[in-house]
């Protein structure tokens, strides 16, 4: 395939240097895209820069993914208003592990093929580097002018920022460009690609190549994804989303990708999966004529899901989902892992009751009224019970005498209890 052509139907490109097209035309071309180690696990926002990778791999030529481990403890101007924390050696090479074993998911690293993806960490060659050789052979050959017309420099130089920008921070973008320069004379990598707020980076590198290599090196970025009404993409109330299922639990990570609105919908299933135009195209028909049913929100869902974790989680996940929003069964309810049942009842009240009760056991009468504070009498529980509006692990309970053992935990921790419809309470044993 032709990778800018791809590219463009799915709206990834924000910036493109004359002549890279024809680079990727003329030859198989090795492309980086550097990633931030400032954790040991990627989060969606990574996700656009990996699927370029991805799609590039698909067209034919050589990905690189650097693990900025030298950048990574330097902190990078671009749009940030402060300076990060630095991280320690031993922290980043546990952070650069881990980033590989998720990166594996995406790109073909293994293969024999002339392509086969490679990752690298860019400390390996910056920690030789000593401060007066780093200004003879890279600082001298890029002017102060140069820099400080970055737009990234200026924001942070600018009146709106108080925190003013340190000599570390306003040096990043002449490491960068030694990345580039590195890779370029190592293994002839010829474009560097990255969010469209990298282009002042990426630009340096490829000045930094034409000055000391008289060499052409090319430049693309995509477009900063947001969401439609203005918030920051991978964001939520709890923080970022995560690939990682021990920060983000499969469930959560499905749940995050269903309910995206439908013009998101429309604009992540071009940039975070591999379906194709036609089949783009043919669910977004479908979810014109019935957005009820949501089928773009669904298979987006589904393809990142199965992608980041596998088809057996995202089964999972959707079981999960019925248990709230559909039918489900005492069956179902006891398949969930702890974690996927703490997640699907997040903010759900609990109430804990002594485990030592629960094995002599306890009258659901005085556990649900007296016990614990699911409901304010035993009168008004008589009559949800007698209504049918009681359920305990999703069956339904008339039996007023039923006495409830430990033999009815879900995880040998949990009881849920459903009055009505949509009002649940959790008991834990403890």
């Amino acid at each position: 395939m032709n990778f800018i052509e791809e590219l463009t139907w799915r709206e990834m490109i924000h910036d493109i240097m004359p002549g890279t097209e024809e680079q990727l035309k003329k030859e198989m071309t090795s492309a980086y895209v550097g990633i931030d180690p400032t954790a040991d696990s990627l989060h969606i926002g990574h996700l656009v820069s990996v699927m370029m990778l991805k799609h590039f791999q698909l067209a034919g030529h050589k990905p690189i993914a650097l693990v900025g481990g030298a950048t990574g403890m330097i902190g990078d101007p671009s749009g940030k208003s402060a300076e990060r924390n630095l991280l320690d050696e031993v922290t980043l090479q546990h952070n650069e592990a881990c980033l590989r074993k998720q990166l594996e998911k995406f790109l073909d690293f293994e293969s024999d093929n002339a392509n086969a993806a490679e990752l690298v960490n860019n400390y390996d060659w910056m920690k030789e580097f000593s401060f007066l050789e780093f200004i003879r052979d890279i600082g001298k050959h890029i002017t102060v002018n140069y820099m400080m017309a970055k737009d990234s420099v200026k924001k942070r130089l600018g009146e709106e920022s108080k925190m003013g920008l340190s000599f570390t921070e306003f040096s990043y973008q002449l490491v960068q460009g030694t990345d580039f320069l590195h890779l370029y004379r190592e293994k002839n990598c010829k474009l560097q690609m990255g969010g469209s707020d990298q282009w002042g980076n990426i630009t340096t590198g490829t000045e930094l190549i034409r000055r000391k290599e008289r060499g052409e090196a090319f430049a693309l970025t995509c477009p900063l994804i947001t969401k439609a009404d203005g918030g920051k993409f991978g964001k939520t109330e709890s923080g970022n989303v995560w690939l990682d299922s021990r920060l983000t639990t499969p469930y959560k990570f499905y749940q995050f990708w269903l309910n995206v609105s439908d013009a998101d919908a429309e604009k992540y299933i071009k940039i975070f999966t591999l379906l194709n135009r036609d089949e783009v195209s043919a669910l977004i028909e479908e979810q014109a004529a019935a957005p009820h049913l949501r089928p773009l929100q669904k298979r987006l869902a589904k393809e990142v899901t199965c992608m980041v974790h596998s088809e057996d989680e995202y089964r999972k996940a959707v079981d999960a989902s019925q248990i709230l929003f559909g039918k489900a069964t005492t069956e179902s309810l006891a398949k969930l892992d702890k974690e996927t049942f703490l997640s699907v009842f997040e903010g759900v009240p609990t109430y804990e009751i002594d485990r030592a009760k629960l094995d002599s056991g306890v009258p659901v009468v005085d556990l649900l009224a007296v016990e614990t504070a699911a409901f304010p009498s035993k009168g008004e529980l008589r009559r949800t019970m007698k209504g049918n509006g009681l359920s305990l692990n999703k069956m339904k309970l008339t039996d007023q005498e039923y006495v409830v053992t430990g033999t009815d935990l879900i995880n040998e921790s949990y009881i849920l209890v459903q009055k009505g419809k949509k009002t649940y309470y959790i008991i834990e044993a403890v």
